[in-house]
């Protein structure tokens, strides 16, 4: 079975359908309304709903049709948001005040022992609560594409403050995700985690899913939708996504 004679494309969403933290080009955007015509698409990211509104959701024409073919999973798909006339949350899991907690106060003491050093000015905040998951970003959430891509491009300086964070945090998963971030979640939360609740919410079986990515690679935040066993293409970021989108609607 090709990628495209399958019943569901789910996409990552930053370095994939947008730059990072940036919207979504109005190119893009009408790829992703066509391709809406004819199959079931769904977005999956780490981030939270409202950077999916600033980032994919507002940049659909107003007109935008087939929305109901359109599945956000936000937080890695412990949520998920389906059009039923507005976007509408069909579950939504959190992590309790005392495990925000003690991920906050775990991550503050591995970036000091990483050698962590705030930078002279934040772009937003450093860690978000995402209610279920908890997000540091060494620049801030709203960064310049620019000053994130440049900060880390080989990952070292993450996986040095994992290296301290995972043994504080054994109960939960620690991840590299985007350019400047790391994703604690619960065990197992992940966006193989959110595949899995994709396919019991839609009872689809992954065979008739494929999934499209630019971070498969063993470590990387879409390494686990890799891990289900679903078929994967990975694509080196938006440019990339548009021509594999028009391939297929051609």
């Amino acid at each position: 079975m090709t990628a495209y004679s399958k019943q569901l494309i789910i996409f990552d969403k930053d370095g994939t359908l947008t730059p990072s933290k940036g919207p979504m080009s109005a190119e893009m955007a009408n790829l992703l309304i066509k391709l809406l015509e004819r199959k079931k698409v769904a977005i999956i990211s780490g981030s939270g709903f409202p950077l999916f509104e600033i980032q994919v959701l507002r940049v659909l024409p107003n007109d935008a049709k087939n929305l109901s073919n359109l599945l956000i999973l936000p937080v890695s798909g412990t949520r998920l948001y389906a059009w039923r006339g507005t976007w509408n949350e069909q579950y939504a899991e959190h992590l309790s005040p005392q495990e925000k907690e003690k991920i906050m106060t775990s991550l503050n003491s591995a970036l000091k022992q990483a050698g962590y050093e705030k930078p002279q000015k934040i772009y937003g905040q450093l860690i978000e609560d995402r209610g279920s998951q908890i997000t540091f970003s060494a620049l801030g959430q709203n960064a310049p594409f620019g000053l994130k891509n440049a900060w880390d491009p080989t990952h070292e300086k993450r996986q040095n403050i994992v290296l301290f964070l995972q043994p504080k945090l054994p109960e939960f998963d620690v991840r590299i995700g985007g350019t400047t971030s790391i994703d604690v979640t619960k065990r197992g939360v992940n966006k193989g985690y959110g595949i899995r609740r994709l396919e019991e919410y839609l009872k689809m079986p992954l065979e008739n899913m494929v999934f499209v990515g630019d971070a498969l690679y063993h470590g990387g935040n879409d390494y686990p939708a890799k891990a289900t066993g679903i078929d994967c293409i990975s694509v080196s970021g938006p440019e990339d996504t548009k021509k594999l989108i028009t391939s297929w609607l051609e």
